[in-house]
């Protein structure tokens, strides 16, 4: 745009625009949240009957189990080797029972891929009610049902690994680009086919990464499921804590937090050359 001057002339300035630019939130928004926030923390702390004199007195005896805990006990890290490996593996194969079943899990819930609300409404509300249940009480079930040992253990995780997966693989289902899947539609392809020529290419990054993420998950969570007698490293845990020998349960936090420090660093390699 051009003035009588010949000179430019920005858009939006002449005589009969206005430039309406949003007003930035006022003190009183912010001081309203802040009022609300902490009558939240006050009423929470009241209703839990938390405060910060027991956290204070609490502080010594902390220090006290700090003490008892250091030096660690390292020869007895040769007896722990075999539970954290039975972990990993527990982990391993739940996570995989996990995501195989969460494929056609996932498919079932996504709207754009089932014709029927009557179909993904329900399907959506089963998985909500897995992704309730903890996975620690999925143990202890397992556990009243099967006995001790780590196949409770292995079907909890593989319960919980089907609704955190298929929770994400459904709503990255719902944002996939439509088009090739009208253009296969189009020339006649049945519904099996559109899930493994159009779904499938789309998706295949996406999933893969949400398994390695929810199998770093299920390595922290097995790790306590011996607590209820579900195998793996858990055992050592109640075990050592049990005969108040913090300074055995001391290798084991630091063992588990290796493995896990090692597990995080290699799935986020792996995810970063897959996205």
């Amino acid at each position: 745009m051009q003035n009588e001057t010949g000179k430019g002339k920005r858009p939006g300035t002449g005589s009969g625009s206005a430039v309406l630019r949003p007003k930035p939130p006022g003190r009183t928004k912010h001081l309203l949240t802040l009022v609300i926030i902490l009558l939240l923390l006050w009423a929470s702390a009241r209703q839990t009957d938390a405060s910060f004199s027991e956290l204070f007195e609490g502080l010594p005896n902390m220090l006290d189990l700090l003490r008892e805990m250091f030096p660690p006990r390292w020869s007895y890290f040769d007896n722990i080797v075999q539970g954290m490996l039975e972990t990993i593996r527990m982990a391993l194969i739940g996570t995989t029972i996990g995501a195989i079943i969460a494929i056609p899990v996932s498919i079932i819930c996504a709207g754009n891929l089932m014709p029927s609300r009557w179909i993904y409404y329900p399907a959506r509300f089963v998985l909500n009610l897995i992704r309730t249940v903890p996975d620690l009480l999925l143990a202890a079930l397992f556990v009243a049902v099967f006995g001790l040992g780590p196949i409770p253990g292995i079907l909890a995780l593989a319960v919980f690994s089907v609704g955190l997966i298929a929770k994400l693989t459904y709503e990255t289902l719902e944002t996939i680009d439509q088009g090739p899947l009208e253009a296969m539609t189009a020339v006649g392809m049945n519904r099996i086919q559109l899930i493994v020529y159009g779904v499938v290419p789309q998706l295949a990054a996406q999933f893969t990464s949400y398994v390695l993420y929810a199998f770093e998950i299920n390595v922290r969570a097995a790790a306590i499921l011996g607590l209820v007698g579900a195998g793996g490293i858990g055992l050592y845990y109640e075990a050592t804590l049990g005969f108040l020998e913090y300074d055995k349960t001391s290798v084991i936090i630091l063992f588990t937090l290796v493995i896990v420090l090692i597990i995080d660093y290699v799935s986020t390699k792996l995810r970063e050359k897959l996205l």
